[in-house]
């Protein structure tokens, strides 16, 4: 299995269609792609209830960092072929059905099968602020596991990309998380934690 995650952004429904959004980490296996969620999750529960799920390619860094500072309502789109919906700001999407659940207590492995995919917009590339958003987005989701100061260090290095390349959306999003890591010293925190859900 290719090893090399790429990170995106995972649309699924529940049975009542009530949609769910969530970035999480994807590996590509000749046509399939790997989805490894964690137990206990929506995104698993829902994959679980209709077999299907959305693969989401985006720039726009807030969806990923509006996520894990529970900012979770993005505008959607229905799905075509499947039961589900896409991102209205995805770049591209991938419509995936179920096609084999290896089970584990922790994170099962969902091989899913491209059933549809559709090019909206061309990619210009990502800038180094959009990295360190998504970055970000990774740390905020681990404040329940990492000590102060790492996250403090990395934060402060990530800055830098910031200060340099980030737009409005970049800055947006960053403070969305530098607010997320003041509210959970503050024991006020509303992040989702895991890195994936």
């Amino acid at each position: 299995m290719n090893d090399v995650i790429f990170e995106t952004v995972v649309t699924t429904v529940a049975p009542d269609g009530k949609p769910h959004v969530a970035p999480m980490g994807v590996r590509y296996h000749d046509d399939q792609v790997v989805l490894m969620p964690f137990k206990p999750s929506t995104t698993y529960d829902n994959i679980c209830a209709t077999a299907c799920a959305v693969l989401n390619i985006v720039t726009d860094t807030r969806v990923f960092a509006g996520c894990v500072t529970g900012r979770r309502d993005w505008p959607t789109r229905p799905a075509e072929k499947i039961v589900g919906v896409r991102l209205d700001s995805a770049l591209s999407h991938v419509e995936l059905r179920l096609a084999e659940l290896i089970d584990d207590a922790q994170r099962p492995v969902l091989r899913m099968t491209r059933v549809h995919e559709v090019t909206h917009a061309n990619f210009a590339g990502f800038n180094r602020a959009q990295a360190a958003v998504i970055e970000g987005a990774v740390l905020v989701s681990r404040l329940h596991m990492l000590p102060p100061h790492k996250v403090d260090s990395e934060m402060a290095y990530l800055q830098i990309a910031l200060d340099k390349t980030a737009g409005p959306e970049e800055r947006e999003a960053w403070g969305w998380l530098v607010d997320a890591v003041q509210r959970h010293r503050a024991g006020t925190t509303h992040v989702t934690q895991g890195p994936s859900s």
